[in-house]
């Protein structure tokens, strides 16, 4: 087993590209699964509040990952962890590829998300450790990659979907691409010691120094709502918009190309604005942008929305775990991982399930009731018809749609009003069986703009807490100015290794 001294013998700029090639693998995943979450809607029949639930597994299975493997890191060793994110990126990609319905789908994107945990847990330690005189600025420019994952994800997806292959099992495939070549890169290389092992920081003084500080704390509340703001409403974004006829994909890769450009110019900024007034001025932005989202009625409105939200967002994610590394050093890889566990698990748990939930009850709302049981009657009236026409759909599919259709015209003949939640669905069903008829096509119209306005609503539900994070942001960043400005902790550097199997 060769070993390293410290940075020595260590392949700095190979191991900080393959962590890069790591996250396009994880953003990748993200583009793809918020560009498939529509056509899993219709394909399986699923409710809002279902897909949040698999957009979130996505979300909050990192968390799993992180909280576990994170502060093993310094014992298990960051390649080992390289290598369990490789095998969770292959078989969450295979699992959804092979998925029947919601169970299999959501544990596939679980799979993919504790693969994407993985990486998380182990990179950013590594590229702390590998750039210790400048964490903030180089985290920075190593998450360029999940934004610019999120728009070659997007890209290819919307390229597929441009020349009439639809399918998202085919979509799901392109994650393996950044999977292999981060595993060549990484293959047979020397990993150096995290920043804590090399500075003689033993484990009880890392969790003394985390958890007992109460700095950490205030990091970790505003990391939940910062990553709400980030990655909540970029979940829905393509889904929401294109309910209403509006290239969302565009959008979602528009605002992720300015995040990239933007972190990677970071070096400047932070010396300007030091990191905690980033954070400040970040939380302002992000509020305005993420509202003004939340009004938009078309493609151009859309994108000087969404270029207002990418400039306050862009900066959350690596500059607080920035902060947790150069103001808890001795923190180590348990503090990074606790701060960026909670961030996920909180958007993927609480956040993106809640945003579905409000989109199914306030689509609700524009759902007219006369023309609403017009369109279901023509599916109980014209779907039998349809069944020898059905090509992959089968007559219990049909059957199905139907029945759905009768049982909301039999709850409006009683109440006079449609049901909440399982009317949508059933013009759903009846889309996904016959997505030509002319029942289908009218449900559509009903549909989209409904799925529009829910979606919409649930942005403006989250664009609140911009304001608590401006409050947060301005204490510690005047606190700092106090002070006589930002200043990072340093721990004295030792001798420990890692070696490389």
């Amino acid at each position: 087993m060769d070993k390293a001294q410290n940075l020595e013998n260590v392949n700095i700029a190979r191991l900080f590209m393959g962590s890069s090639l790591s996250l396009i693998a994880t953003s990748v995943t993200f583009a793809i699964i918020g560009a498939i979450m529509g056509p899993l809607k219709e394909i399986f029949v699923l409710t809002n509040a279902e897909i949040g639930w698999i957009g979130g597994a996505a979300l909050w299975g990192f968390s799993i990952t992180i909280f576990i493997f994170g502060p093993l890191c310094d014992v298990l060793g960051m390649k080992f962890l390289f290598r369990l994110a490789f095998i969770g990126h292959f078989a969450g990609v295979l699992t959804m590829i092979m998925a029947d319905g919601f169970t299999m789908l959501f544990i596939g994107a679980l799979i993919l998300a504790m693969g994407n945990g993985l990486v998380e847990a182990a990179a950013n330690p590594l590229v702390a450790t590998l750039y210790p005189d400048k964490k903030t600025e180089m985290l920075n420019k190593f998450h360029v990659w999940f934004p610019g994952g999120i728009v070659i994800g997007g890209l290819i997806s919307f390229g597929l979907d441009s020349i009439g292959i639809t399918s998202y099992q085919i979509k799901l495939l392109v994650i393996l691409i950044p999977t292999i070549t981060y595993g060549i890169l990484f293959f047979g290389q020397i990993f150096p010691a995290t920043e804590r092992l090399q500075s003689g920081v033993t484990g009880k003084d890392m969790v003394k120094s985390t958890l007992l500080r109460p700095l950490f704390w205030v990091i970790v509340f505003a990391m939940a709502m910062t990553a709400s703001v980030e990655l909540g409403p970029n979940r829905w974004i393509p889904a929401v918009l294109e309910s209403a006829g509006i290239h969302g994909i565009l959008v979602l890769v528009w605002i992720n190309l300015l995040m990239a450009v933007l972190r990677y110019k970071a070096g400047p900024i932070v010396h300007k604005l030091s990191p905690t007034g980033i954070l400040l001025s970040s939380a302002i932005v992000s509020g305005i942008g993420l509202y003004w989202l939340s009004y938009t009625e078309s493609l151009a409105m859309a994108i000087m929305a969404g270029t207002v939200f990418a400039v306050g967002v862009s900066y959350f994610w690596p500059t607080m775990l920035g902060v947790t590394s150069e103001r808890i050093p001795k923190g180590g890889a348990l503090a990074l991982a606790l701060v960026g566990g909670v961030g996920t698990i909180i958007v993927g748990l609480v956040t993106s399930p809640i945003m579905g939930s409000i989109a199914d009850d306030y689509l609700h709302e524009k759902l007219p009731v006369k023309e609403t049981t017009i369109v279901l009657q023509q599916i109980v009236d014209t779907y039998p018809g349809l069944k020898d026409e059905q090509g992959t759909k089968t007559a219990a599919d049909f059957e199905n749609a139907i029945n759905a259709a009768q049982l909301i015209l039999d709850d409006v003949g009683q109440n006079g009003e449609l049901p909440k939640y399982s009317t949508a669905n059933a013009l759903r069903s009846a889309m996904a069986v016959a997505p030509n008829s002319d029942a289908s096509q009218a449900a559509k119209k009903l549909l989209g703009p409904a799925e529009n306005y829910g979606g919409k609503i649930s942005f403006r539900r989250v664009a609140p807490l911009s304001i608590l994070l401006t409050i947060i942001f301005g204490v510690m960043y005047f606190r700092d100015k106090k002070r006589g400005g930002y200043k990072a902790e340093k721990i004295s550097q030792g001798s420990n290794d890692e070696g490389v199997v």
